[in-house]
């Protein structure tokens, strides 16, 4: 009796909502395009593509001559300014005294009132420029945004770069340390998981422990019906790939 109640159950539902293993495919659960917002010509890059790098480390550099240059005239255009300014406020202290001793007029002491107040505009546009200077000088160079491996190179030294609406890829990174292994399932498998639930997932002979971090909403289509997108996300160890295959134990 209870082989022919097997027998009934395997007929009724798809084999897949009783198997304990489903095929699943790597993904990085991170991946950027980076590029720089200013032109100019590439004169170092420090990575190559497979390389681990820290969060905040330079990858490639353009000639920044003359960003620093920028920089450079702008300081000095503020140590300028900022002297101007502590000279008129000093001759606005001097004038507010004597007007009050009615030593001069008003109109005088509006005038010194006035040309204090230009100076320091100049002096806060000043710095507008140096900070838009520096921005300039610190886009110069692609720094990593997090721990991550290099993906793809598109730079050599002496290539030029033109900054524009449409940004030249440069490089491609990937975030290391973690991936994600991407499923599709029935909707009667999806109704057993749930957000943020761990799965084991095994990569060439590896075993991780992982969390289901997306459950997808729309289906995609295939000849044994429609399957909807499963992500779990995992610590992963060493170098893997994006694309490889792995497996994924269901509860």
């Amino acid at each position: 009796m209870k082989k022919w109640i097997v027998f009934i159950m395997a007929a009724l539902f798809p084999q897949a909502l009783w198997a304990a293993d489903i095929q699943a495919t790597l993904q990085w659960s991170q991946r950027v395009e980076l590029s720089t917002p200013v032109s100019g010509t590439v004169q170092a890059v420090n990575i190559e593509v497979g390389d681990q790098v820290k969060e905040g480390q330079v990858l490639l550099s353009l000639d920044s001559t003359a960003y620093r240059a920028r920089v450079e005239a702008s300081q000095s255009e503020i140590t300028r300014l900022n002297a101007d300014a502590e000279e008129d406020k000093r001759e606005l202290d001097r004038v507010t005294e004597l007007h009050e001793r009615t030593v001069v007029s008003t109109t005088e002491l509006d005038q010194a009132r006035l040309k204090l107040v230009r100076s320091q505009s100049a002096l806060s546009e000043a710095h507008a420029r140096l900070q838009q200077n520096q921005k300039a000088l610190d886009d110069a160079s692609i720094r990593a945004p997090f721990d991550a491996v290099v993906v793809l190179r598109q730079a050599e030294p002496g290539q030029s770069v033109a900054a524009g609406l449409q940004p030249q890829m440069l490089l491609t990174l990937a975030r290391s340390g973690e991936m994600i292994a991407r499923m599709h399932l029935s909707l009667p498998q999806m109704s057993r998981l749930q957000t943020g639930q761990t799965l084991s997932v095994s990569v060439a002979g590896i075993s991780y422990t992982g969390k289901i971090k997306m459950l997808g909403l729309e289906p995609v289509s295939t000849k044994e019906g429609p399957v909807y997108p499963v992500d779990v996300v995992f610590p992963s160890k060493g170098l893997l790939r994006a694309g490889a295959p792995a497996q994924m134990k269901l509860p």
